[in-house]
């Protein structure tokens, strides 16, 4: 996600600013940038679709949540070009026209760009949800994964429209393509005016005088597709990924749904994650606890060797630095920690059992006072 800008810098509020702040920052911005304001200007266009986008992710709630958590990776990482590079202005003024007031466009009278579009309804197709299982390794070192998803297409027969061969089609002279009707009123206080969708058209703005034959005028199928996703490192349990546009097509044209990818880690046989760090619970035999030694332990990315000192303790922990996760947002790397224990062998054979009786007489092999307080204050942290 390298590159993307901070969605509360674009639209210029506080991390903690309200429903209402964000949707009048967005506002403020989108009348800024608006294409007819700005005939031409490129960069304009660019800055109009980034506060889009940041206002698509800080308007919902969940998205908001997942974003403020992960940062970018949360709401878009698996997606190519996120919310506003992956849809057109028609797209975004059906998305987002509703907080201006009647069509998307009024902004005190500019006209133009899109007008045709802004009465009529945008259809939307459903989103999608599938989980992803990942091993620690591939959470480690982030992951493609192709997965098959049965979803509605776009039927290629008629491009989409519904109509036989994509040609079937004509505009509604119910209300000449616009998708609303307008009705003006007499009243006591004067002539009101009102819109409402078309109710010929549904507010598609046209009619179908032949129904495509292959998908019976809806204008889409369900077929199988295979899906790449590029999920990134650090990523955890129940975390959720959204790739914009890969979801279900919608009817007759319109907006794709999003594909939302929910996170699950498979339990690993030697390691117990912990946020970023990783830890490993280690069984010393007696004598490499007493004499010390050299052992291989599992990490994520293969064995490491460990010293163990002469006398080390049971609950001691060993740390290898930089052997866990990294952050999801690139801010470091966890650990992995080795807790210690110490095996205690349950069966003894009789020259076995007597050579413990021979070091248990020893005064090296009793605990000294110094060893028993720090076992006792261990013990009673437990209960503080």
């Amino acid at each position: 996600m390298a590159g993307k800008r901070d969605y509360y810098e674009i639209l210029e509020v506080s991390k903690n600013a309200t429903a209402e702040e964000i949707k009048k920052a967005y506002r403020k911005k989108a009348i800024q940038y608006h294409p007819d304001k700005n005939p031409g200007d490129k960069a304009s266009e660019e800055k109009f679709k980034e506060a889009a986008e940041a206002y698509e992710v800080l308007s919902d709630e969940n998205k908001r949540a997942r974003y403020d958590q992960f940062g970018h990776a949360g709401v878009g990482s698996a997606a190519s070009g996120g919310f506003g590079g992956g849809m057109s202005m028609d797209d975004i003024f059906s998305q987002f026209g509703d907080i201006f007031g009647g069509h998307f466009g009024g902004f005190g009278g500019f006209g133009g760009f899109g007008s045709s579009q802004r009465g009529r309804r945008m259809n939307r197709g459903s989103d999608l949800r599938v989980k992803v299982k990942l091993t620690l390794k591939e959470i480690l070192n982030g992951v493609e994964k192709k997965i098959k998803v049965k979803k509605y297409v776009s039927c290629s027969h008629c491009d989409g429209n519904g109509s036989e061969n994509g040609n079937s089609v004509s505009t509604c002279s119910t209300c000449n393509g616009s998708g609303v009707v307008t009705r003006v009123a007499n009243t006591i206080l004067g002539q009101m005016q009102t819109s409402s969708t078309c109710p010929t058209c549904n507010g598609d703005g046209k009619t179908i005088t032949k129904k495509c034959s292959h998908c019976n005028g809806e204008g889409i199928l369900r077929e199988e597709e295979v899906i790449t996703i590029k999920i990134p490192a650090g990523v955890g349990e129940g975390m959720q990924l959204s790739m914009s546009g890969k979801g279900n097509a919608a009817r007759r044209g319109g907006v794709n749904g999003d594909l939302l990818i929910v996170i699950e880690e498979e339990e690993d046989p030697n390691l117990i994650r912990d946020e970023n760090d990783v830890i490993y619970n280690l069984f010393l035999s007696f004598p490499t606890a007493v004499l010390g030694g050299t052992v291989e332990v599992p990490t994520i990315d293969g064995m490491a060797k460990v010293k163990i000192d002469p006398g080390t303790q049971p609950g001691k922990v060993l740390r290898l630095r930089n052997k866990g996760l990294p952050s999801v947002n690139g801010y470091g790397k966890g650990d992995q920690l080795i807790h210690v224990n110490v095996y205690v062998p349950e069966n003894l054979t009789a020259k076995e059992r007597k050579q413990m009786e021979e070091m248990e007489k020893s005064e090296n092999f009793a605990p000294s006072t110094t060893a028993r307080k720090s076992v006792f204050n261990k013990f009673k942290k437990m209960f503080d």
